[in-house]
């Protein structure tokens, strides 16, 4: 019989995570869209960074960062209370790091390839920038925000380094789906690692088909 609890925590993780992601990431595209500062692309790059790095890596560094044996870590356990390291917080703010460019970069492309005058006739006629990006530029850019929703949320799912290196595997707390498939492995269980695959799959996979028929325009003929 199957052990839920992973699959649970990995959805609610991932929900989580995308959520939080797109407070972020909406004001950060909009920058990386519109401005010419000479520092830009070092944030870029920075955003850019878990696209190139090992899993691994990235959670080491943030194993260490969070660590309570070093200050910072100290730090935002004593004035916070919040202790990063083999917590289902950590796994959160781990994934938001890891999955950042899956929401910027669909958004940023989404924003930078709209026209100019969208922009200038919202200011002209006295929209502020808050309005001009509620109203007048998310609207047109659907297609974007969906695909950066989708992929933060579909990337969060198919997670093992960055999970396994800074919240190790407690059942209930930081015990995600790839991980059980990992220790189902070990164990030789492959009956169980099948299943936990084949739901993982499953999802993702409609996930993202949906996605392409609907940014493709042919969701209504697919069902019809």
């Amino acid at each position: 019989m199957i052990d839920w609890s992973p699959l649970l925590l990995t959805f609610r993780l991932a929900l989580i995570t995308t959520v939080l992601l797109f407070v972020v990431s909406l004001p950060l595209a909009y920058w990386l869209a519109y401005s010419k500062a000479r520092f830009k692309a070092v944030v870029e790059a920075l955003v850019s960074m878990p696209l190139v790095l090992p899993p691994t890596v990235l959670g080491f560094y943030l194993l260490l960062a969070f660590s309570p044996n070093n200050a910072f870590g100290q730090w935002l356990e004593a004035n916070l209370g919040l202790r990063l390291v083999f917590s289902f917080e950590g796994l959160v703010f781990a994934s938001m790091i890891y999955s950042l460019p899956f929401m910027v970069h669909p958004i940023q492309s989404g924003l930078a390839n709209l026209s100019p005058s969208l922009k200038e006739a919202a200011y002209i006629l006295g929209k502020s920038r808050w309005t001009t990006l509620r109203r007048v530029l998310l609207p047109n850019i659907k297609p974007s925000l969906l695909t950066g929703i989708v992929l933060a949320f579909a990337h969060t799912i198919g997670e093992f380094g960055v999970v396994l290196m800074i919240g190790g595997n407690i059942p209930g707390l930081t015990k995600v789906a790839a991980i059980a498939v990992y220790d189902e492995v070990e164990s030789l269980n492959y009956a169980a690692a099948n299943q936990y695959s084949l739901v993982l799959f499953v999802i993702s996979f409609i996930i993202l088909l949906l996605v392409y028929l609907f940014n493709g325009g042919h969701l209504k003929r697919f069902w019809l």
